[in-house]
């Protein structure tokens, strides 16, 4: 049987906040702190969003027979890859680059960057079911076309997955990491 994931549904702890009060998301763009690289960032995770929600969207067309097998394997392949590849070499660069520099500007929250880093290592996971469904559900498609409309419903289970799991990452770690960076004006 599968082992399925749990995607953290706890918020961070409140003592990882504090700083979210002094620099709440809707002051972010008008802070004179808010540079380029950290909205470059938060394009990216708009990106992952979106991507995420794509290969959903595609995924219901595909099983409601409103998109053709070979557009669907085609768009499958594609943004399916952009979603897998980017989020593995975002979250990789996070742990090495930028949660040190987030820790070394302000060490209290640590145990946020902790908890972030868990996720990258749970994401991982939900990323590998993803890809072994999506590449499943391509072959069948030429191989045997109504298996893979059947694959293609675990398919969407995990696309679900991946989109709960940023919805609680991706938000967490932009509410933790842009007060640091604003309140110690980093990235600049």
């Amino acid at each position: 049987m599968t082992q399925f994931t749990d995607i953290r549904t706890t918020p961070m702890p409140d003592a990882m906040r504090v700083l979210l009060e002094e620099y709440p998301r809707d002051s972010w763009d008008a802070n004179p702190h808010f540079k380029d690289a950290t909205r470059r960032w938060l394009g990216a995770h708009r990106m992952f969003r979106q991507l995420g929600a794509l290969v959903r969207e595609d995924t219901e067309a595909y099983l409601d027979r409103t998109q053709a097998p070979e557009d669907y394997a085609a768009r499958l392949s594609h943004y399916g890859n952009a979603l897998v590849g980017n989020l593995h070499g975002h979250h990789a660069w996070e742990d090495r680059r930028y949660f040190p520099e987030l820790s070394a500007a302000d060490p209290r929250f640590d145990r946020g960057l902790e908890i972030l880093e868990a996720d990258h290592a749970e994401l991982d996971q939900v990323l590998d079911r993803f890809t072994r469904a999506a590449n499943r559900t391509i072959k069948l498609i030429q191989l045997d076309e109504p298996a893979a409309h059947a694959e293609a419903g675990a398919l969407h289970d995990e696309a679900q997955r991946i989109e709960a799991f940023l919805e609680r990452h991706l938000g967490d770690e932009e509410d933790l990491a842009v007060p640091i960076i604003l309140h110690h004006r980093l990235r600049g």
